[in-house]
């Protein structure tokens, strides 16, 4: 993987004839250069690995829009979100592309702060020929098209060759019994019997929302979820069973029993690209990291047991008009050019959302893309709700699974693990029934 941007060489005007962009001024956005010359536009993305990305999409917008001001603002995600909330209610935002998980977006839309796509965007992202029903859904709401997707989170294993062969270990772990067997295996430790390279990094500390949605990831392939859907757009928790058990037990017991990993060792991406960690599960941008960071790094991925969360992120626009609106949308579908979307998957190594583009060119000569793209029959995806208070439920959730995480009494404690979850969960249904969302 190409480690540095590749400048867009080709005509603008050449790659934009017959392009959705081009349809949007066919269907009368008149993008024209006038239009947009003196445009400025700020995108605010909460990936800082996404700013090459959109500089390079800018790039390709201003070799024939000399004028056209494209600032990029990519931050922490945490901070992002802060800034999003401040900036659309206090309409101080100016000329913005938002990039935001559509179940994020929700609660803005609830509120008018993110208006709906113009007429041609919206057809452009409800062809089917453009995006599988599951992202166009995740970019609207009420059947209305308020963002066009661009990429999304995909969960899969990342293990360390090099150790698996070391530990006689000759493929992944296919069942999460075995992840908790491989991560014995693979844990190294000192004299003292103390872990100095764990296992499986598992998420079990930090800010935000991070650790309910990793932990939602394990509960998923036992066959729960945070949240289900009861019909009539009603909610409730679903994690208080035994499905909930096996996944905080299978932690409680990584960290408090058979010590495969600890909260205070290095963890995540960082981790496992400088031999701290034997195994992870983490979305595809690691793939990009690690080619820039630990290029000789000897990995493999594998898909997850039952299957993999999707979180979709899309491009919104705020409340703006004329050919401040037209220019930002134009730049959302400039975003969703096949060779823009290429240069994504090859430079940054978020998966692209957009169906009908190949991308063999990167995913031949990167087998690590194979996890992702080329997953079992029957290997199902979910998604987080799009509903209003969906962050402040896993954000509380975190905060109780951080104690717990920390509470060595509940690793051999079934019941008590039960009440720690009913607990949870009584806090989720309420926060579902504060928002008139919790099913009866």
């Amino acid at each position: 993987m190409r480690a540095q941007r590749a400048r867009n060489s080709r005509s603008f005007m050449a790659s934009f004839t017959g392009t959705p962009l081009a349809l949007a001024v066919a269907a009368g956005l008149s993008i024209t250069a006038t239009a947009v010359s003196a445009q400025t536009i700020t995108v605010w993305s909460g990936y800082p690995e996404m700013a090459p990305f959109y500089e390079h999409v800018a790039e390709s917008l201003k070799d024939e829009y000399p004028d056209l001001q494209v600032n990029v603002e990519a931050i922490a995600l945490r901070e992002h979100e802060k800034r999003i909330a401040l900036g659309l209610t206090s309409g101080s935002a100016g000329v913005t592309v938002i990039e935001l998980a559509g179940s994020t977006a929700s609660r803005y839309i609830e509120n008018d702060l993110l208006p709906a796509a113009p007429e041609n965007v919206a057809s452009f992202v409800s062809d089917p020929a453009n995006f599988d029903a599951f992202f166009v859904d995740t970019a609207g709401k009420g059947g209305t098209v308020y963002g066009v997707p661009l990429f999304r989170g995909q969960g899969a294993l990342f293990y360390n060759v090099d150790m698996f062969e070391a530990a006689g270990l000759t493929e992944p772990p296919q069942t999460m019994e075995e992840y908790t067997d491989y991560a014995e295996k693979l844990t190294q430790r000192d004299a003292n019997g103390n872990p100095t390279v764990s296992g499986w990094s598992l998420r079990l500390s930090g800010g935000g929302q991070g650790i309910a949605e990793k932990f939602w990831i394990n509960l998923f392939q036992y066959g729960g979820s945070v949240i289900e859907e009861a019909g009539d757009g009603k909610w409730r928790a679903n994690y208080a069973n035994e499905a909930g058990r096996k996944a905080l037990k299978q932690y409680l017991e990584n960290v408090h029993v058979l010590k495969t990993v600890t909260p205070e060792m290095p963890a995540d991406a960082e981790a496992f690209e400088r031999g701290q960690t034997a195994m992870f599960i983490r979305e595809s941008w690691v793939i990009g990291d690690i080619a820039a960071k630990a290029p000789d790094l000897n990995y493999a991925t594998a898909p997850l047991p039952r299957g993999s969360i999707a979180l979709p992120t899309n491009l919104y626009v705020n409340s703006v008009e004329g050919e401040d609106a037209e220019a930002a949308w134009a730049f959302t579908l400039a975003a969703n050019e096949p060779e823009n979307l290429i240069w994504l998957l090859d430079n940054v190594g978020w998966l692209p959302n957009r169906s009908g583009v190949d991308y063999s060119v990167v995913t031949d000569r990167v087998p690590a893309f194979a996890a992702f793209v080329d997953y079992p029959e029957g290997y199902e995806f979910f998604t987080l709700p799009a509903i209003g208070p969906i962050e402040e439920v896993l954000t509380r959730l975190a905060g109780q699974l951080t104690n717990a995480f920390g509470n060595a009494n509940l690793a051999k404690d079934d019941a008590a693990i039960d009440a720690f979850l009913a607990s949870a969960a009584e806090e989720t249904n309420n926060i579902l029934s504060r928002e008139g969302l919790l099913a009866e």
